[in-house]
């Protein structure tokens, strides 16, 4: 489990550095790499969720 926590303290960290230093000029490609990557968070924390309730059923 402590694995998949650190891999998600990175992605957590990869996006507050992308939306404070690495943001596009865009607006609209900005708000679409903010959407793409939200979404492959909630993933992550869906896949972490799923293992849990799996380990928690053995």
């Amino acid at each position: 489990m402590k694995p998949h926590l650190i891999i998600f303290g990175f992605l957590i960290a990869g996006f507050i550095a992308y939306n404070l230093f690495f943001a596009l000029p865009d607006d609209r490609m900005n708000t679409l790499v903010n959407i793409v990557y939200a979404s492959v968070l909630f993933g992550y924390i869906s896949f972490i969720a799923f293992t849990v309730l799996r380990k928690l059923k053995k």
